[in-house]
């Protein structure tokens, strides 16, 4: 089985016997009906995914992974808040309507700020920083800017990456490492979602950078499993798992900005059914 099973397992078996019920608590998301949605929650839940010895893709059921390298690409390099720009139509319930998310995502990571070498945005930065300062402990980006969370139609629930270099005895190249920090996870919906749209980034800064993939650590706050959502759950962590898929990105391209989702290379999947019809609580 693969490891991003083995620890899904487990994240899900432990919020269903450990976790905090929120029933009777104000909560803010309601589901379609106007019922509140109610969840079971982990506090502080760390997840380490090692992509030097597998893709980190669920196998229990299919993580659609070129479209979510296709909203990692909305965010970071196209750099857009606004959906008519991005493939997957999971910001539609959040989209006002010209499109636009707010100042929320792409629109804090393509802000440019001042720094000594000049002005750069939040991409740009870590770019500069891979090539030039790879051992610095500062590079890292935030998409929690308190100024604009009023113009936000949803806070950003991944908010920071912090990326960190490593030299390995007898490797010749660097390794590129991510710390991937999120306040808030629908672990049903976003959980594998999440963590292979970072796998897929961080794989890109690593091969522009002439950097291997090394390690993705996932920390989220709230780990919360859905009312609704329970029976589903229990039914997926039940299932047959099997060996992980291969995932390579397209070795021509040395630009980040030149990346498309068709440069993701997805051989030897394997995988249970989808779970069609998910309810989604905004």
């Amino acid at each position: 089985m693969s490891d991003a099973d083995r620890l899904f397992v487990a994240m899900c078996r432990d919020i269903l016997d450990n976790g905090t019920d929120t029933r009777g608590e104000k909560v803010r998301p309601h589901w379609e009906d106007g019922t509140p949605a109610y969840t079971i929650k982990q506090f502080g839940v760390v997840n380490r995914y090692d992509l030097r010895r597998e893709f980190p893709a669920l196998t229990l059921r299919r993580t659609a992974l070129k479209s979510a390298m296709d909203e990692i690409l909305w965010i970071w390099q196209r750099k857009s808040n606004n959906i008519r720009d991005l493939k997957p139509h999971i910001w539609d319930e959040w989209a006002d309507e010209s499109g636009s998310i707010g100042k929320a995502y792409g629109y804090q990571m393509g802000v440019k700020h001042a720094y000594k070498e000049g002005f750069f945005d939040q991409t740009d930065r870590v770019l500069y920083d891979l090539k030039n300062n790879p051992f610095s402990r500062r590079i890292l980006t935030s998409l929690y800017n308190h100024h604009d969370l009023s113009e936000m139609n949803l806070y950003p629930c991944a908010w920071s990456v912090t990326f960190n270099v490593t030299q390995h005895k007898d490797d010749e190249k660097l390794t590129l490492n991510a710390v991937l920090t999120q306040r808030s996870q629908d672990v049903l919906a976003a959980n594998n979602w999440n963590v292979c749209q970072y796998a897929i980034l961080l794989m890109m800064f690593a091969q522009v950078s002439d950097m291997i993939p090394g390690q993705l650590v996932h920390c989220i706050a709230d780990a919360h499993i859905y009312d609704r959502h329970v029976p589903y759950i229990e039914e997926l962590i039940q299932r047959p798992q099997f060996a992980p898929p291969t995932v390579k990105l397209n070795p021509e391209i040395r630009d980040f900005y030149a990346f498309t989702a068709d440069d993701l290379i997805v051989e030897n999947y394997q995988y249970g059914p989808q779970i069609k019809d998910i309810p989604i609580a905004v």
